[in-house]
């Protein structure tokens, strides 16, 4: 039972709980009332920064989930310049995360790292279609073993500050592996390779590293032209 609401925390988080948990002893020293309230806060700021273990699908060729949240978008688009992908649009999944949602980002494909592109910019609402332009992103492009290129972008929002990349160019990375975090809402764009089809749809809850979002190669049922 208790592993249902006490989830492991991740490191980036540790220092934001002690924050808030020193303000809420000052609260409670003020007004006990403003006290339970920054006990609530505490909590929620934990549950923020949970990083719960996922189980990744077997079945090689999927496209993962990056991010916990909504599909918000579907549909083509370019990918932004600094990936050097081409101009040519290419069909884009964008999930958004709210508050509420766990922040962790795990890689949606199993490959190497072949860019990382860091983007300064401002902070639209991350559900809008212009944050994809507009908003400050860090993009990760990830080679597969076929020689093809998935890319993934964290997209900060609204009041998201800090975007977080733990991965380095040149690692080798598993489908459903942390890979980095954005603190407090935001959104994350995949972009998938020329004729890969996606599988899920709009309003659609997403759980990083376990739902599959397209695949690769022809998915049962589907046609192999």
């Amino acid at each position: 039972m208790a592993s249902t609401f006490l989830k492991p925390m991740h490191r980036e988080g540790r220092r934001f709980v002690a924050a808030f948990a020193a303000v809420t002893v000052l609260l409670f020293l003020l007004w006990e009332p403003l006290g339970w309230l920054g006990v609530g806060l505490t909590v929620w700021c934990y549950y923020f920064f949970r990083d719960p273990e996922r189980v990744p699908p077997r079945r090689p060729g999927l496209v993962l989930s990056p991010a916990d949240g909504v599909v918000s978008q579907i549909g083509p688009a370019a990918p932004p310049p600094e990936l050097d992908l081409g101009e040519a649009p290419r069909t884009r999944i964008s999930i958004f995360m709210n508050v509420f949602n766990c922040h962790v980002n795990r890689s949606p494909v199993t490959g190497t790292v072949k860019r990382i592109a860091y983007h300064p910019g401002r902070f639209f609402n991350a559900s809008l279609d212009k944050a994809s332009v507009h908003n400050e992103r860090n993009g990760v492009v990830i080679e597969l073993d076929d020689g093809r290129e998935v890319a993934v972008v964290q997209i900060a929002g609204l009041v998201a500050r800090r975007i977080v990349c733990f991965v380095k160019e040149g690692q080798r990375l598993e489908a459903g592996e942390r890979f980095g975090l954005i603190r407090f809402g935001s959104r994350l764009d995949v972009y998938l390779p020329e004729g890969v089809e996606p599988l899920v749809e709009l309003g659609q809850t997403m759980i990083a590293g376990e739902t599959v979002i397209a695949a690769l190669a022809p998915w049962p049922g589907q046609g192999s032209d």
